[in-house]
Order: structure tokens, then sequence, then C-alpha cells
């Protein structure tokens, strides 16, 4: 990180370089809803539901958690940036360093009971 700027507010890196021969991988924007159609309340457990999803498709491409380089997030009020936030740092726990990270805050998704949607960029 660049002495000249602020350090981050939270878990995430301000840039991350792309070793040289890795490939990337982009999921799409993925929400907080369960195979069998089910979203449950709350932002955390929505945010859970999202990086679980994440997990699936970054297996498939033989990634995990560790690989990613970028994550942005959306959610629908400022009230779910902490149960986010808290979805995210677990999941993020023991990645080092963490990615870097935008949060923002967009008026909804296509279904009113959407809370969050989270997409990642990876390397592999």
């Amino acid at each position: 990180m660049p002495a000249t700027i602020r350090a981050p507010f939270a878990r995430y890196s301000h840039g991350i370089e792309v070793p040289p021969g890795r490939g990337l991988i982009a999921t799409s924007g993925q929400l907080g809803i369960a195979p069998d159609g089910h979203v449950p309340e709350g932002v955390e457990a929505q945010a859970a539901l999202c990086f679980g999803n994440i997990e699936a498709i970054l297996a498939e491409a033989g990634a995990d958690r560790t690989s990613v380089i970028r994550l942005n997030a959306f959610v629908t009020d400022r009230a779910h940036m902490a149960g986010y936030m808290t979805a995210r740092d677990a999941w993020l726990a023991e990645v080092s360093p963490p990615p870097a990270s935008t949060l923002m805050i967009v008026t909804g998704f296509t279904r009113p009971e959407f809370l969050v949607e989270i997409e990642v960029l990876a390397v592999r």
C-alpha cells in the first residue's frame, strides 16, 4: 500500500496485482438465494449464501477464496453494511492479503426481498 494514502477502512486491500501467467475468473453478481429458491431474511444470511455460490463457482474453475483479487458488493441500504461486512470478513478471515473491495448502496434488485449482491474477480 502506498504510504501516501490513507489505510483501508476495513479488511480489504487498496490494490492487488495479478501475478504473471495467471488467468482471470469473473463471476456474475450472486444473490442470496438457495438452490430451492429460498431467500433468507437478513443481509448477513443472504451474503453468506452469495459467498457460498461464489465458492462453488471458483471451485468449478479450479480456484478458491484465496484466489479472489477484487470483490464488488451492492446493498440496498446503509443499515445492511454491518451485516454484509460481518459475512465478508468471516469468508475472508484466512485470506491474506485481502482482496480489493468496493461496497455500493443501490436502490434495489430484481426482487424486493434481495438485500445484497456480490461479484468477484479471481485468478487461477
